[in-house]
C-alpha cells in the first residue's frame, strides 16, 4: 500500500523511496522494519481520524531516524543548538525524539513543525498535541510488532478514541517507568496531568 504513496506537498525534499533509502542506511534491519510498521499504522490512524496522510507517512518513517546514533552526536547537537541542558541528564530514549527532530531538520530537510513535533514527542508525549502528534505517539505504541501486556487493549481503545489511547499509553508508560525505577522526563509528567485525568473513565 505505502509503496504507491506519492509525496507532493513539499514537506520533504525527496520522494518516499529516497527517504526509505536514507532510513535503510541509518537503521539496522530490525529497527527499519519497525519504522515501516509504524508508518503503516500511522497511515491507518490518519485516515480514520482525518489527519494528512502524507505527514503521517513522513513522521512515521522518521520518528526513529536518530535512534541508533552514538550518544556523542546527541550531546553535540544539544550544545550546538542551545537546547535545554536538562536533556544532558537523560539518554537515547529521550534524545532520539527530542534531539532527533533537530537532526531530521538538518539532514533530511524537513521543516514542517507538525512533523517535527510528532517526532519530538513520540516517546514523551506533550500536554498539548496535534492530531498528527497523537497519531505517531499511538502508532509507535500499537504497531503490529508490539507484544506487551496491555497492547491489545491499547489497540481497542485507540480504534474507538484516539485521545483516550494517548491517555492509556501515558498512564501505562509512567507506571512502567516508576515501577522499574527509571528516571521520568518532566514533560512525561506534564503529559500525564493533561491527558489521564480527563480520560480515566475510558481507560480503566
Amino acid at each position: 500500500m505505502n509503496k504507491e504513496l506519492v509525496y507532493n506537498k513539499s514537506y520533504i525534499p525527496m520522494t518516499r523511496s529516497e527517504l526509505i533509502d536514507r532510513l535503510k542506511k541509518a537503521l539496522k534491519d530490525k529497527r527499519f522494519q519497525h519504522v515501516l510498521r509504524v508508518e503503516e499504522t500511522a497511515i491507518k490512524l490518519a485516515e480514520q481520524y482525518g489527519v494528512d496522510v502524507e505527514k503521517a507517512s513522513i513522521a512515521g518513517l522518521c520518528h526513529d531516524y536518530a535512534k541508533q546514533r552514538p550518544d556523542e552526536d546527541f550531546i553535540a547537537e544539544i550544545k550546538k543548538k542551545g537546547l535545554n541542558p536538562l536533556l544532558l541528564d537523560y539518554g537515547n530514549a529521550i534524545w532520539h525524539g527530542v534531539v532527533g527532530a533537530e537532526l531530521i531538520k538538518d539532514e533530511l530537510g524537513i521543516w514542517d513543525e507538525d512533523i517535527l513535533n510528532a517526532v519530538r514527542h513520540h516517546t514523551t508525549g506533550a500536554p498539548v498535541m496535534t492530531k498528527l502528534e497523537q497519531v505517531i505517539y499511538m502508532a509507535d505504541y500499537i504497531e503490529p510488532g508490539r507484544d506487551f501486556a496491555g497492547v491489545k487493549k491499547a489497540r481497542v481503545i485507540t480504534a474507538a478514541n484516539l485521545q483516550a489511547g494517548v491517555a492509556y499509553q501515558t498512564k501505562h508508560t509512567l507506571a512502567y517507568l516508576i515501577g522499574n525505577g527509571k528516571p521520568v522526563y518532566p514533560k512525561t509528567i506534564d503529559t500525564y496531568n493533561a491527558w489521564v485525568p480527563q480520560y480515566e473513565g475510558e481507560i480503566d
